[in-house]
């Protein structure tokens, strides 16, 4: 029977009710406006509004019974005074308690699932896992920034969608055969408790450096909200995969071993058991030296970047950690591609230079983004970057001095503005990285990045990766950087019908 047709009681979906009173649910909503007689309806706190704003509404479409918090029934309680035959659910933290319900509600989930987070390279170690998986014959998918892409594919609007619909895409994954998938887990997602309820395998860690400090308070909130995939999601039997390069990484690294959890470390720290040993860089990837628990190894990895060895091992230890035979998996090292937007080779200039896009949006992301393509590059590296509008402004001089201090020439223009003033972001950057070229108009940034790549030069174009639109104001354009600058390449080589 389809989920949306069944009716469940309180009791079986976790949930109890003030006064014992009962209700049979017909469905979940968090909007309002999607709520049908009989629904349960979660009014959660938010950043702008809490939802008990909108209970008075849900009870008058019908909905069956209320989950919030103290504050959210105290918002609505004369509607709920009026309407005393619905059920009122009243949780210390009616976010995770709907994740709870949901993950009862919708029923299936893939056989295996494991978790990364961290602050860059989920997206890339999220689809090497999903690439790993399919090489070993299983029906597998990624979930995060790209949508869900694999056996089952459907965009995404969030990195971590909401409860309802992490849950249902769960759900129909499981009923498309889908027995493996590797999830993306945002601070924001686990900060609202999203992921709560997924049966995790195993879960990983990439790295920490600044991003959403507008979001967060502070470091310290941003990491918590991280960890909590490992302190609260994972189950106490389940796997942590961890990069030891990265302080954080330890931390998290210790804390499991503390609460006796098996750790599988990368990366180049000497207790890392995929540990890294040596890069040898060229055009097109590089040979990678590592070793597994001791026992010395090699790959050929069709990657540029030299940190792409740490997502590519750290996605060969989630899969390790979630049953894979060790020497099938390191057999498929060498048929990892790209994620699209992610360090990927766009156009090459008949000159030989060659046209790069990255997402990379943060400080940290764009100095490890031209760290690591020096070693593929002869000559100059070029990047053209800027920083979104509405998000932690603290970075955007960051961006700027990471750009300055690794790129040997700069170009300054807009991201994803927003309701900011384009200007105005594009000054802040240009404080980090004065020198840099200010052009507004993103085409016409690439068109004279490209113009400047000479032989033996890299472009990066940074910031919005695989993204297909800008968003100006309240309107969203179509853009697509990888297009740009194949467009940039053949007007400028003549090549333009």
């Amino acid at each position: 029977m389809d989920a949306d047709q069944a009716k469940r009681s309180l009791a079986e979906l976790g949930l109890h009710a003030q006064g014992g009173l009962e209700a049979r649910i017909t469905g979940l909503s968090i909007d309002s406006r999607a709520v049908r007689p009989g629904h349960l309806f979660a009014a959660l706190p938010g950043a702008r509004l809490h939802g008990g704003e909108f209970i008075g509404t849900a009870l008058r479409m019908g909905a069956g019974a209320i989950l919030t918090d103290r504050e959210g029934a105290a918002l609505a309680e004369a509607a709920l005074a009026a309407a005393p035959d619905r059920a009122l659910v009243v949780a210390e933290d009616p976010r995770q308690a709907l994740a709870y319900s949901a993950a009862l509600w919708f029923g299936g989930q893939p056989e295996t699932c494991v978790a990364v987070t961290g602050t860059n390279g989920k997206t890339s170690v999220t689809s090497f896992a999903r690439q790993i998986w399919t090489c070993l014959g299983r029906e597998a998918c990624n979930l995060g920034t790209t949508g869900i892409e694999g056996a089952y594919e459907a965009p995404l609007q969030h990195t971590t969608p909401d409860a309802l619909t992490l849950h249902r895409h769960l759900a129909e994954m499981a009923r498309h055969g889908v027995t493996h998938l590797a999830m993306e887990a945002s601070s924001h997602g686990l900060d609202q408790k999203r992921l709560d309820g997924v049966r995790l395998a195993a879960a990983g860690f990439t790295n920490f450096s600044q991003d959403h400090l507008d979001y967060h308070q502070d470091f310290e909130s941003y990491f918590a909200a991280k960890a909590g995939l490992f302190d609260r999601v994972l189950s106490e039997d389940g796997i942590i995969v961890s990069n030891l390069d990265d302080p954080k990484g330890r931390v998290v690294a210790e804390r499991a071993t503390e609460r006796g959890q098996e750790v599988i470390g990368i990366g180049r720290h000497p207790d890392a058991a995929l540990r890294i040993e040596g890069q040898r860089f060229d055009t097109t990837g590089q040979d990678l030296r590592f070793s597994w628990q001791g026992r010395p190894r090699m790959a050929r990895l069709n990657l540029i970047g030299g940190f792409q060895a740490a997502n590519a091992l750290l996605a060969a230890g989630l899969v390790i950690a979630a049953g894979e035979d060790p020497d099938d998996v390191f057999t498929t090292l060498d048929r990892l591609q790209t994620v699209r937007g992610r360090m990927q080779h766009v156009a090459s200039r008949e000159n030989g230079g060659a046209i790069f896009v990255d997402y990379a949006h943060t400080p940290d992301a764009i100095a490890t983004a031209l760290t690591a393509l020096r070693p593929h590059v002869l000559g100059r590296l070029i990047i053209v970057f800027g920083a979104g509008g509405d998000r932690d402004t603290a970075k955007r001089v960051l961006m700027g001095q990471a750009a300055g201090q690794h790129a040997d020439l700069c170009i300054v223009t807009d991201d994803n503005p927003r309701s900011e003033d384009p200007a105005a972001i594009r000054a802040m950057v240009r404080e980090g990285c004065p020198e840099a070229a200010d052009v507004g108009d993103r085409a016409e940034a690439i068109l004279r990045g490209v113009d400047a790549v000479g032989p033996g030069d890299a472009l990066l174009i940074a910031g919005k990766g695989h993204e297909t639109g800008q968003t100006i104001g309240d309107d969203v354009f179509p853009f697509d950087d990888a297009e740009q600058a194949s467009v940039a390449v053949a007007a400028l080589e003549g090549r333009l019908t």
